[in-house]
């Protein structure tokens, strides 16, 4: 835990960012039955009745101190999809960093070497020294900000029926768009001084 919480603490740099990475899925349910509109003092009406359309899941990659995310969605969670992600950070959004700082939970997909399941070996050794890893501790994946954002983008983007992955991704990539132009950002506060006193518990009695 303290070791995420210090690395929370650095300062900006492009050099070496610090980037959160979470997922999230999504079941695609299409309408049996055309919702009513919105009417005058009238919500949009849907039929209980629905069609299910299989599952998407959605990649967060979160750097808070840049106020910038990247979404990814795709069929799968795999350790493949994971590889493309990380990838994808290394070579098209942060080619120039010297080391990607990255903060993830430990779930059984997270791992570089799920790098050498995805590409060549020399190709997945240069991917993998291109990343330093954070992992949160078990059972307190909320110190992810990744998931902070999957919270943010569920409640503004995914709170409706959605019937495809093709307007998932394109309804994803407005969110990110709009997200991104305005800044926003996390304002994280909790640091080791506080975990310190409120989750004593945790630690060790000596």
């Amino acid at each position: 835990m303290e070791d995420v919480l210090e690395v929370y603490k650095l300062p900006y740099d492009p050099m070496r960012p610090v980037v959160c990475l979470d997922e999230t899925n999504r079941q695609l349910i299409g309408e049996t039955i055309k919702p009513l509109p919105v009417q005058s003092g009238k919500p949009k009406k849907y039929d209980f009745q629905y069609e299910r359309n299989g599952v998407s899941n959605i990649f967060m990659m979160f750097e808070p101190l840049a106020a910038r995310r990247y979404t990814a969605v795709t069929d799968t969670r795999t350790k493949l999809d994971f590889a493309s992600c990380l990838r994808d950070l290394s070579d098209k959004y942060y080619p120039y960093a010297e080391k990607i700082l990255l903060v993830m939970d430990n779930l059984n997909t997270h791992s570089l070497s799920s790098l050498y399941e995805a590409f060549p070996p020399v190709e997945a050794r240069r991917l993998a020294e291109r990343f330093e890893i954070h992992y949160t501790p078990k059972h307190a994946s909320w110190l992810n900000m990744a998931e902070i954002e999957i919270g943010v983008m569920s409640r503004q983007c995914l709170n409706e029926r959605i019937p495809s992955k093709e307007i998932m991704a394109s309804k994803v990539a407005a969110w990110t768009l709009g997200r991104n132009t305005n800044t926003l950002t996390v304002n994280w506060q909790f640091t080791t001084s506080d975990a310190r006193v409120k989750l004593k518990h945790l630690y060790q009695k000596y």
